[in-house]
């Protein structure tokens, strides 16, 4: 018998709570893009980034979507962000019109800087880890509100 407590054994989202939580996402991002209101790309953080990605490109009518290979995890482990595969350097452009999306806010300000890194350079790095700080700020703050 494991002495564990089911907190402890992981944090598991049902589907349902993905497709939710992803469509709600998407709602609060339509019309609100810097291209008349509108979105040009999604980059999805691998793996666990893929789901979300798919459901908020669906709800935005955004056809242009691609991958960006992060590992951050070794089994249950985080440790530093290395990328492993990048999208499209035409597709990123500067990364106006560009949303990138995750599964974890745990890992977000590393891998968030890791991936500005990589697709739009180092210049980017520190708004990014400002961007993904207050990211993971304003997703504390609002669990349990979609």
């Amino acid at each position: 018998m494991s002495d564990l407590l089911p907190h402890e054994k992981g944090f598991h989202v049902s589907w349902d709570q993905i497709h939710r939580d992803s469509r709600a996402l998407a709602w609060r991002l339509d019309g609100h893009g810097p291209d008349n209101g509108a979105w040009k790309a999604v980059v999805a953080i691998t793996r666990g980034g893929m789901a979300p990605a798919m459901i908020v490109a669906r709800e935005l009518d955004i056809r242009m979507v691609d991958t960006i290979s992060v590992k951050s995890y070794h089994h249950q482990d985080q440790g530093e962000a290395q990328v492993l595969n990048e999208p499209d350097a035409g597709m990123m452009g500067d990364g106006t019109g560009v949303l990138v999306v995750d599964d974890l806010v745990d890992s977000y300000a590393d891998t968030a800087a890791e991936v500005t890194a990589s697709a739009f350079g180092a210049e980017a790095m520190e708004a990014a880890e400002v961007a993904a700080e207050q990211a993971t700020t304003a997703a504390a703050n609002s669990v349990g509100a979609v």
